[in-house]
């Protein structure tokens, strides 16, 4: 257990890696020894622009710390554009075993004055952009029986941000698409996992996350290393390395600190005898409907169906079973 996680012979892709976040992702996968495609389109924090430099910064970090990368500054959220990525690293490097979706911008607006146009655009790059990546990149980790998928999340879209909206609907959109993932590429010995980061990057400190600027209070000059994206990328490197067990999973990370966020189930409450679940019962219960003391977090939809579902057929088999003792 106190070997170091190494990533020698890997090779990875992270998206968006010009600058915060994922620069810090690119530069501790290539420290630890993996090939590293640096993707980033170079566009300013709201979607503007274009700037190949970008990438090409983080390629020549690496280099010149004896690593080894190439950059790519195509957008992904084409899908032609997210085969090309994928075929660009198998060209360079021989194979592709790490994918880290990490690209996207933000729009912070009221939630009425998010235009169509707006939400578009940031549904493009994360959802679609994650989504092309993805699939191009799930064709060549099955034939190698071999991936690591580590999807990035935001406490915008788990939790919510009313400044965000968009952002955080393609943020949630992201988890769910990696938790299909995560079931998809089981029998493949592929993995896609979670990370909920918070960080100082221009993405977060766009989004004006309060919380931590009131605990720090008059240690303001703490705050930076509170929210080193390093931290974060720990995280990546664990989720990306070839002993960890972790698939279908959600971890928060951030400031040192690293914890399970999951989408629990409560026990909930069941009318009896398979009746008809009125409002009036959901109002009756609300106590039993909210209490989450035996909850449990479902790792596949079939999964919940057939334990949300096993007391309302045993309810209404009971049901049936008394009508037909009293026919």
């Amino acid at each position: 257990m106190n070997e170091p996680i190494r990533l020698d012979g890997r090779v990875a892709l992270v998206t968006g890696a010009g600058r915060g976040l994922g620069r810090a992702h690119a530069l501790e996968l290539a420290a630890r020894g993996a090939k590293v495609l640096v993707n980033d389109l170079g566009c300013g924090l709201f979607g503007d622009g274009e700037d190949p430099s970008v990438a090409e910064a983080v390629v020549s970090e690496i280099e010149t710390a004896g690593g080894e990368a190439a950059s790519n500054a195509l957008a992904i959220e084409k899908p032609e554009n997210a085969e090309a990525i994928v075929e660009h690293a198998v060209e360079r490097f021989g194979r592709l075993d790490i994918v880290v979706n990490n690209a996207g911008f933000l729009r912070r607006r009221p939630f009425a004055d998010h235009t169509p146009e707006m939400v578009d655009d940031i549904l493009a790059v994360h959802v679609k952009g994650s989504y092309f990546i993805s699939q191009a990149a799930f064709a060549v980790m099955e034939q190698q029986r071999y991936g690591r998928f580590i999807f990035t999340a935001s406490p915008g879209g788990t939790r919510g941000n009313p400044w965000v909206t968009a952002y955080g609907a393609a943020k949630a959109g992201i988890i769910g698409l990696a938790q299909c993932v995560a079931l998809a590429g089981e029998p493949h010995n592929i993995t896609a996992n979670v990370i909920s980061p918070f960080a100082a990057t221009r993405m977060g400190d766009a989004m004006e996350t309060k919380s931590p600027q009131e605990e720090i209070g008059e240690h303001a000059e703490l705050l930076a290393d509170v929210l080193d994206p390093r931290h974060a990328s720990a995280a990546v490197i664990y989720l990306a390395s070839e002993g960890c067990a972790l698939n279908h999973t959600i971890l928060t990370v951030g400031g040192g600190r690293v914890a399970l966020s999951a989408m629990i189930i409560g026990d909930g409450w069941q009318m009896p005898d398979g009746a008809l679940l009125t409002p009036e019962a959901v109002r009756d219960h609300l106590p039993e409907v909210l209490d989450l003391s035996k909850g449990t977090n479902p790792t596949s939809s079939d999964q919940e169906g057939s334990a949300f579902l096993k007391p309302a057929i045993k309810a209404a088999m009971a049901g049936h079973e008394s009508e037909n003792r009293s026919s």
